[in-house]
C-alpha cells in the first residue's frame, strides 16, 4: 500500500478512536450525546448502553485500521483496507438512515474511501 494511502488509513483509524471515547467514556456529557442528536440527559440515560457498546465497534475498526498498518505487508494491509470498507460502509448507512448526521458520515466515510481508492489507483 502507498504511503498516501496509509496516511488516510491511519486517519480513518484516528476518527474512530475519538468515536469509541465519544460513545464509550464521555457519553453522559451534554456536548458529546448533543453531537449524537440526543436531546437530553433522560434519553441520554436511555441510549448509554447503545453507545457504549457501539463505541466499542468503533474502537475494533480503528485497532483494525492502525494494526493492518503497524503489521504492514500484504495481510496487515489487507486487514487495514477491510476495516476501511467497513467504516465507509458504516458511514453510508449513517447519511442513509439520517439525512441529519451528513457532516458526521462525510468525516467517517470520507478517509477511507480515500484510502482505498488510492489503495487500488496507486
Amino acid at each position: 500500500m502507498n504511503t498516501i494511502a496509509q496516511i488516510f488509513v491511519g486517519l480513518a483509524g484516528a476518527f474512530h478512536l475519538a468515536v469509541f471515547v465519544m460513545e464509550s467514556l464521555l457519553f453522559t456529557k451534554p456536548s458529546t450525546y448533543r453531537r449524537f442528536l440526543v436531546p437530553n440527559e433522560t434519553e441520554a440515560a436511555i441510549a448509554r448502553p447503545w453507545a457504549f457498546n457501539q463505541g466499542f465497534y468503533n474502537l475494533f475498526l480503528a485497532l483494525g485500521a492502525i494494526g493492518g498498518l503497524i503489521a504492514g505487508g500484504e495481510k496487515g494491509h489487507a486487514i487495514a483496507l477491510f476495516a476501511c470498507a467497513c467504516t465507509a460502509g458504516a458511514g453510508l448507512v449513517l447519511v442513509a438512515s439520517n439525512r441529519k448526521m451528513v457532516r458526521s458520515a462525510v468525516l467517517q466515510a470520507g478517509p477511507p474511501i480515500i484510502a482505498l481508492v488510492l489503495a487500488a489507483v496507486l
